[in-house]
């Protein structure tokens, strides 16, 4: 939990870019940060927004590290080339996205770096936000082998007919039977993407197969309301959030 920590612990990490074997064997960077410590530990896989591969997913990781766990960071644009994350967002989009496929790979790949670690316990976790809540929930449903999934406002779970393309042919919505670790869910209720009626739907197809999951909902939040960066920020929507997340990967992530 927030502040649980003893001043005369090891609470440092190390992180840094670096490069690992991602999907379909292509070398992709990656943005990793680890604890210090040398104990066992989870693993967490974060999958990034559409606004990409930027400074708030590095520090989201150096926060998760800092909090016990081994993370990677996929740069999911990698194979569009490089540049500033502003420039690297705009190429993608305006090339149609990057593929659900590829992401996917990109995810398997992740999940065993992860757990061929020294320092791991076994247990792997996904999580991503926007566009990578959408990820990691088609990650559950379709790569698997993961122990608890983090949706942060995922938009495009629900697709409408004219949201379907060659990089995103499927709406993860309709694989909710296949999800076969726990979902924690957070929304914010004046999201437009996902809207709270997609989050209803969403949560009924999760009862309707009988998923272990739980979904937050905070009155007031918008779309990104707990990226400190932006006007869209609510700081007590954000830190019961960050409670939520750092709770449920105690339960699920322990060895």
């Amino acid at each position: 939990m927030w502040n649980d920590f003893t001043t005369d612990g090891v609470v440092g990490v190390r992180a840094e870019i670096t490069t690992f074997p991602g999907g379909n064997g292509d070398e992709i960077h990656a943005y990793i940060a680890r604890p210090l410590a040398e104990s066992k530990r989870g693993g967490v896989i974060l999958l990034h927004h559409m606004p990409g591969w930027d400074e708030f997913y590095q520090e989201t990781a150096e926060r998760l590290a800092r909090h016990g766990y081994d993370v990677i960071v996929p740069d999911l644009y990698c194979r569009f080339g490089h540049g500033s994350p502003d420039d690297m967002s705009a190429k993608v989009r305006s090339m149609g996205g990057v593929p659900d496929a590829t992401v996917m790979a990109d995810s398997a790949a992740a999940r065993d770096w992860l757990r061929a670690l020294p320092t791991s316990n076994g247990k792997v976790a996904i999580m991503g936000s926007c566009s990578g809540g959408r990820h990691s929930i088609l990650a559950a449903s379709t790569v698997h082998g993961f122990d608890a999934v983090v949706d942060l406002w995922g938009g495009g779970v629900i697709m409408l007919e004219d949201q379907f393309s060659e990089a995103r042919p499927v709406a993860p919505i309709t694989l909710t039977a296949d999800i076969d670790a726990p979902v924690l869910g957070l929304f914010g209720n004046d999201d437009p993407s996902p809207t709270p009626e997609e989050v209803d739907l969403q949560e009924e197809e999760m009862k309707k197969y009988g998923k272990t999951y739980e979904f937050h909902r905070y009155d007031g939040a918008p779309h990104a309301y707990f990226c400190y960066h932006l006007h869209r920020y609510r700081h007590e929507a954000a830190m019961e959030s960050w409670a939520h997340i750092f709770r449920f990967f105690e339960e699920n992530l322990s060895a």
